[in-house]
């Protein structure tokens, strides 16, 4: 089984780029590559394409205004240089995000994700992030809830669920932890443990192996300590 796929990147480097990644998997077949998203619209009215790879910032018309003018659009994965940028609206098919540059490893990870969630059938009931410059929105309880960054104390994963913890609220959500880690900006964002993402801002104390942000307690895993403390501490840590 082949997806077909095409591309759609104002960039001729990023282009060139996802040309050679595709090459090398050998589920995947190039269709087309497009500088323009109105110059494929052909492709998809007239071909049977399985996956876009899709750039988000272009001109004249940005990858998430094209998607929205597709009526049934296949499977995406965006790809962006900005990592703030809005994945915006849960009603798109988006099955990953990759973040430029990226390596062939994540580029892999992607496009296997892409192929279970084709295989399965399961391409049309993806719920993704919506994330925005400096907040997101989460369905949680039936609705959309804004959560601004500033907000947020930290992000723990709860099996097929998330929950996060802001300055007023918890909030619980169907969405899986890796989704949350690959959409808020890294540097804001500290993941600390398997189960946890923390916001640098709102750390008070480092005790142990547990960070402290109010009365909240969040491990640190020891194979990731060292890291940590290097990210939290680096260049702001006082001795004599």
């Amino acid at each position: 089984m082949k997806l077909t796929c095409i591309i759609i990147d104002d960039e001729p480097i990023a282009r060139k780029g996802l040309k050679e990644y595709i090459g090398d998997v050998e589920f995947l077949h190039l269709a087309g590559e497009f500088d323009n998203p109105l110059r494929a619209t052909d492709a998809l009215m007239n071909g049977k394409i399985d996956l876009i790879f899709l750039d988000i910032q272009m001109p004249k018309i940005t990858g998430l205004e094209f998607l929205k003018t597709l009526a049934n659009p296949p499977m995406v994965i965006f790809t962006t240089a900005y990592p703030q940028y809005a994945v915006d609206g849960f009603e798109l098919n988006a099955a990953d995000y990759l973040l430029k540059p990226f390596s062939f490893e994540r580029f892999w990870k992607a496009v296997m994700k892409a192929r279970t969630l084709f295989e399965s059938g399961k391409v049309s009931s993806l719920q993704p992030l919506i994330v925005e410059a400096e907040h997101f929105f989460i369905k949680t309880d039936n609705k959309l809830v804004k959560i601004n960054y500033s907000d947020i104390l930290y992000v723990e994963a709860l099996q097929n669920y998330i929950a996060v913890h802001t300055i007023n609220k918890k909030y619980i959500t169907y969405l899986t932890f890796k989704a949350v880690e690959e959409s808020l900006p890294p540097q804001i964002f500290l993941k600390v443990h398997k189960s946890y993402l923390v916001a640098l801002s709102k750390i008070e104390s480092i005790e142990g192996n547990e960070i402290i942000i109010g009365l909240h307690h969040i491990p640190i895993s020891r194979n990731m300590k060292e890291e940590v403390m290097e990210r939290i501490l680096k260049g702001k840590y006082l001795r004599r």
